[in-house]
């Protein structure tokens, strides 16, 4: 209504209102238009106009939506990963200002997104009496955001997150879990012979095996867990709130044991293996940088330690990390300067104790560091590209020895998959046979599963090619999931050696590794095969092995590998038959461990030696007149505390039962299950890693000190004994 007495051209005051007037129509417009909206609430957030495009697209009525609180039509739309504080009622309570907040609507019906800003709206006494706004349609805007976000905080070909986001979601779990002293696990897991098969099948090939592998993680494990791709074959799983070694350790096998199944890619068959270490803060670290460097450490021990293997962050990496760095180094120079050696370990009948074979293990007598295990340096030749010099003089050794020893003994001989794969191994095993004179059905090569790292027309004619020379094959470490039964068919192995996994625990009640020794057995025999079971080291073992019809028996029950002197002196009177001797029965490993520990009674803690260790239990030295059943704390360092009681005491050794056994691991050694932080041992009074204050220390538990129980023994003569 124009109220102007001047008429419509009149420029005087009433030119006001047609000027409201005009604007309300533009307003209209831009409404109609599509290109915007608009909304109002009162004090209480309660929805006081709304346009109608939007009332339209929400499939509503105006009389529905005016009066209803704007928080519950509309939700705000959030990226993956950001804070779910930030809500619409905590926002329009601050009666602020805010710009462009992304929403939909909560009722799910309309496809599409906008932006939002707000201003708040006050009366003449300053009273908060609702919002205004305007509302602007950004489907499209908010969606490319979203993908550009996404391709910066994910990997492109698996889908996983990248490192960028790995780190910041690290980064802030540490930071959000300081305060309650929540823990946080990581993993680091590094894919075996990758770059063999990318090498061998080309980049598409090695795409598809990352997409694989990415899926296969993401089935093993749990729902909440983080997993990242950093790069190349590398991934990253965070694991939040997760600190129970037993389980972290039973992930990491699972892991491994499903990476390290076959892949069918383009119509190829290929395998590769994967390593995994393990840090947990905050015993191992409390920033990201420390955690991840600890996780780090541990995957470079587990691929020393052979791959295929997880390991836990311990302090001692430090040092392992370095000698490792300095045996590599002195590797180098051991061949030439005559420090590397074989030793011949019998393979012997199961039915008539005679030896029928040995198998040559290569030993390193380092001049500082004296005898080295081929399971502590082969991973470090593997790596250095060392295995094929080591490889080849090895084959030449064993030949050259056996023909020294009377008789016809057949001397079997490991060969590394980067071995086989080498283009002049089977010159190498040519100029061997031809060099020592040895007949070729006395040489037996024995290759683990990982050959089967593709169906590669090369692995078909080296086979070929070594049956040509009459040479015997052994297949080592059977069942430990790399070959398949349908390859194994055509393989043109003479001998299966069963894996020593499959000897743990196989006369527990309840096992089912008998079940999995017969059909192994059943299969050789009718593959015509012959079967070899590792690891054999008690009575019971060995005579469940000949109850299930295992043709020849390896392990400490019958010797330990000898030198070569010591197998001709054996055979110089004939056949060579050895008696069994070992315990009875198959118990808890129990490994002998000589280091220094404390222990735990009342207020005090005292030093002694550990012995021994096993799963349930251990023996210790170094305290005098304990009486049976005692229950001390023992402390094996860096947090790993477990309660136990004393089952057995003589003079200065007791023998010690834990309340809770130990976990794997990873390295063949044990570890508690749980540890105990460091801020609660600061608060105990316990000593730091490595401190020692003598052999007794008494512990901050209050103004009332009692004096030790326990007499301490001289255990200094136990030190200088180990």
């Amino acid at each position: 209504m124009w109220r102007g007495q001047g008429g419509q051209g009149s420029t005087g005051r009433g030119d006001a209102p047609s000027l409201d007037h005009q604007a309300l129509l533009l307003l209209r417009d831009f409404e109609q238009s599509g290109q915007g909206w608009f909304w109002s609430t009162d004090a209480t957030g309660a929805l006081t106009y709304i346009s109608d495009s939007v009332v339209e697209a929400m499939g509503a009525r105006r009389a529905d939506l005016i009066g209803v609180a704007f928080h519950t039509l509309f939700a705000l739309e959030r990226d993956e990963g950001e804070d779910s504080a930030r809500t619409l009622p905590l926002i329009f309570s601050a009666n602020k200002s805010f710009s462009e907040l992304p929403v939909r609507a909560s009722n799910g019906k309309a496809d599409i997104a906008w932006t939002i800003t707000g201003r708040p709206q006050f009366d003449a006494q300053r009273r908060f009496t609702g919002y205004r706004g305007n509302g602007v349609e950004a489907t499209e805007r908010l969606r490319s955001q979203r993908d550009a976000s996404r391709l910066a905080m994910y990997d492109s070909l698996t889908g996983l997150a990248n490192r960028h986001r790995m780190g910041q979601r690290l980064v802030a779990t540490l930071k959000a879990y300081a305060a309650t002293q929540r823990p946080c696990a990581v993993m680091m897991i590094d894919l075996d012979r990758f770059k063999q098969v990318n090498d061998t099948l080309g980049h598409p090939a090695g795409d598809e095996l990352l997409k694989q592998v990415a899926q296969r993680l993401q089935s093993v494990c749990e729902k909440g867990v983080e997993i990242g791709r950093l790069g190349g074959d590398e991934f990253q799983v965070m694991l939040p709130d997760v600190e129970d070694r037993g389980r972290l350790g039973e992930l990491a096998k699972r892991i491994i044991a499903i990476v390290s199944q076959p892949y069918q890619i383009e119509g190829s068959r290929c395998v590769i293996g994967a390593s995994v270490g393990i840090a947990v803060a905050p015993y191992d670290g409390l920033t990201s940088d420390e955690l991840v460097r600890g996780a780090d450490l541990a995957l470079y021990a587990a691929k020393g330690g052979g791959r295929g293997q997880f390991r836990f962050y311990s302090s001692e990496l430090h040092e392992t990390a370095e000698q490792r760095r300095r045996l590599e180094e002195d590797l180098r120079d051991a061949l030439g300067q005559d420090q590397i050696r074989m030793a011949y370990q019998p393979l012997v009948s199961a039915t008539t104790d005679t030896v029928i074979g040995v198998e040559a293990l290569m030993r390193w007598e380092h001049p500082e560091f004296g005898d080295i295990s081929p399971t502590t340096f082969i991973p470090i030749a593997e790596e250095s590209d060392l295995v094929i010099a080591l490889g080849e003089w090895a084959m030449r050794q064993a030949c050259a020895e056996a023909m020294t020893w009377p008789g016809n003994i057949r001397v079997a001989v490991n060969v590394s998959p980067a071995q086989f794969a080498h283009p002049n191994f089977i010159t190498n095993v040519t100029q061997s046979l031809a060099q020592t004179g040895i007949q070729p059905d006395r040489l037996e090569i024995e290759l683990t599963e990982s050959i089967f790292v593709n169906d590669s027309e090369s692995t078909e004619r080296t086979f070929a090619a070594i049956k040509r020379l009459g040479v015997r094959l052994a297949l080592d470490d059977f069942g430990t999931g790399y070959s398949s039964l349908g390859y194994l068919k055509h393989a043109p192995f003479d001998k299966i050696k069963i894996d020593k996994g499959f000897i743990h625990e196989v006369t527990v009640p309840g096992s089912r590794n008998p079940a999995i020794i017969t059909a192994i057995v059943s299969l050789a025999r009718a593959l015509n095969m012959v079967t070899t079971a590792e690891g054999i080291e008690t009575r019971d073992e060995l005579a469940l092995m000949r109850e299930l019809g295992v043709d020849q028996i390896q392990g400490y029950i019958y010797s330990k590998a000898r030198a070569g002197a010591e197998v001709s002196e054996a055979l110089a009177s004939g056949d060579w038959v050895i008696e069994p001797e070992g315990p009875a029965k198959q118990r808890a490993e129990r490994r002998t461990v000589l280091r220094k520990i404390g222990v735990i009674h009342e207020d005090h803690r005292y030093e002694v030696m550990m012995r021994n260790i096993s799963r349930t239990g251990a023996a210790i030295e170094g305290l005098i007149n304990v009486p049976v059943d005692t229950q001390f704390v023992v402390d094996f360092g860096e947090g790993q505390l477990v309660v136990a009681a004393v089952r057995r005491s003589e003079e200065t050794v007791q023998g010690l039962e834990f309340e809770t056994p130990l976990v794997d691991d990873g390295a063949g050694g044990l570890c508690t299950r749980h540890r105990v932080a460091p801020y609660v041992l600061a608060a105990m009074g316990m000593p730091a890693v490595g401190a020692s204050s003598g052999p007794v220390v008494a512990l901050n538990k209050g103004s009332q000190i009692n004096l030790p129980r326990f007499g301490t023994a001289d255990i200094s003569r136990t030190v200088r004994a180990a």
